[in-house]
């Protein structure tokens, strides 16, 4: 098939998110604001700027060789792709989407099987045509072209809408009668670019990038000198990934100790790390952590 790599990056939502990901991982993509292409500073790769509701369909089609979108978009068109990693962008976002049908607070809906008959409003048709199905229900489901939560009552019974924490459908006096499907962020192909070998290490070799971005996020490495004596005491306290790297110094009496921990317990671990002995302490940050 052959160079470059047809890469669809979302529009939307995702899009700062995805370049940003991108951007820690070694990839610098820049977008422009009359184009639909960005540019990336990788000759081997083409990017797209595609809607994440319509990646799966064009990678389906080869239109694109890969693409990164929800999880709720492959189910929702159906599409027929490989999915090649699931990338959970940052930690703000990695709690997953919902997709949950609601009704008005006042409604007499208590289960799926109450709607029945009834009219129901959402973005993800065919995601909601699936879920009746499984439970045997059949209802009018419409595609609504947005502002979904005011539907309900005199547009709508019910609604199906993506959520994070809820805050929307509670603020718009909506109450949760079920989950339908969670979804995070996918790297998908299709399957003739999947098997080529080229374009499947491309994009092996970009996900290896991709989650050591991801891995490092929240994460600083600590360097300091120990004295040997005090070796056992000092990594009694490191909370590492792994096992601390312990090297040798010119003077031994003293060892060098590097480790990754948690951003978030630094400022309680180096007082602790300093009255145990430790000198020279060093914080850096980390753009990757590859396991």
């Amino acid at each position: 098939m052959g160079k470059p790599l047809r890469l669809g990056i979302p529009a939307g939502s995702l899009q700062e998110a995805t370049a940003e990901l991108f951007r820690r991982a070694g990839y610098k993509i820049t977008f422009s604001s009359r184009s639909y292409y960005p540019t990336i500073d990788d000759d081997e790769i083409e990017c797209l700027l595609i809607r994440a509701q319509e990646m799966a369909r064009y990678v389906q089609d080869a239109v694109l060789d890969a693409g990164l979108t929800g999880y709720d978009w492959i189910v929702e068109t159906g599409a027929d792709v490989r999915e090649v990693a699931e990338l959970v962008f940052s930690k703000t976002s990695r709690r997953p989407v919902r997709w949950v049908l609601c009704v008005p607070e006042s409604s007499d809906v208590r289960t799926v099987q109450d709607l029945a008959g009834k009219r129901i409003a959402t973005e993800a048709v065919g995601l909601t045509r699936q879920y009746l199905a499984r439970h045997g229900v059949e209802a009018k489901v419409e595609f609504s072209w947005g502002a979904t939560e005011v539907k309900p009552p005199r547009l709508a019974d019910a609604i199906v809408e993506v959520t994070e924490t809820g805050s929307s459908l509670r603020a718009n006096q909506l109450r949760i009668v079920d989950e339908i499907l969670s979804s995070t962020p996918r790297l998908i192909m299709n399957h003739a670019a999947y098997a080529d070998p080229w374009k499947r290490q491309k994009i092996d070799d970009l996900v290896l990038m991709l989650r050591g971005a991801m891995s490092a996020e929240g994460k600083v490495g600590l360097m300091m000198n120990v004295p040997r004596e005090h070796l056992t005491r000092v990594l009694s306290l490191l909370p590492a990934l792994q096992q601390p790297t312990v090297s040798s110094l010119a003077d031994e009496r003293w060892v060098d100790v590097n480790t990754i921990v948690d951003e978030t317990v630094v400022r309680q671990i180096i007082p602790k790390l300093k009255g145990a002995g430790a000198r020279g302490i060093v914080e850096y940050p980390l753009n990757k952590v590859i396991d």
